[in-house]
């Protein structure tokens, strides 16, 4: 059979269904000021210089003939897939995302959502994390979701409060040393 009659796919060229951060059912999407405006920032830069330089790519690619070996033009069109998903996905969050203000935040005393919480673990080290979003926590910055075991464990504690935090080696109990709010 003549290859122009099947269809040939190596399975990278369909759409997967969008992975978004998880939220326990019926809670909105909370986001700290600065979250929401990284989010929003990236959505731009997606429509507006990123998937334009792609399709201009593509473009040209298809105008060189043959569709089925040119690179640019298969690159360009996986590319585009990822673009246009991770910009489906970020509309879609950003939609139903509800912005937090830390600073209004009446209850200093105790960890809520936006608290930078430095805290003692059972080896005596101190970490500090701070509580953020869903969608915008970096753990390499020391943000961690607001669903995350750790802030769930620390959630409602005060300065000197010992929480038990369940790990997969087992149950360790963590010192909470200070709370702040701010960025």
């Amino acid at each position: 059979m003549s290859k122009a009659f099947t269809k040939e796919t190596d399975g990278e060229d369909e759409d997967l269904p969008e992975i978004s951060a998880p939220l326990p059912a019926g809670t909105k999407n909370y986001l700290t000021p600065e979250g929401h405006a990284r989010l929003t920032e990236e959505l731009r830069q997606l429509r507006r210089v990123e998937r334009p330089k792609v399709v201009e790519v593509v473009s040209w690619a298809a105008g060189n003939g043959d569709r089925s070996e040119n690179g640019d033009y298969l690159y360009g069109k996986k590319r585009l897939r990822e673009i246009d998903r991770r910009v489906r996905y970020l509309m879609k969050r950003l939609e139903i995302a509800e912005v937090v203000d830390v600073n209004r935040q009446k209850n200093r005393e105790q960890i809520f959502f936006g608290a930078t919480v430095t805290y003692e673990d059972g080896k005596g080290e101190e970490r500090t994390v701070r509580i953020v979003g869903a969608d915008e926590a970096r753990q390499d910055h020391g943000e961690v979701s607001w669903v995350s075991p750790i802030a769930r464990a620390l959630h409602k504690a005060g300065e000197g409060d010992v929480v038990k935090l369940r790990t997969p080696s087992g149950v360790e109990d963590i010192e909470v040393v200070e709370i702040s709010y701010g960025p």
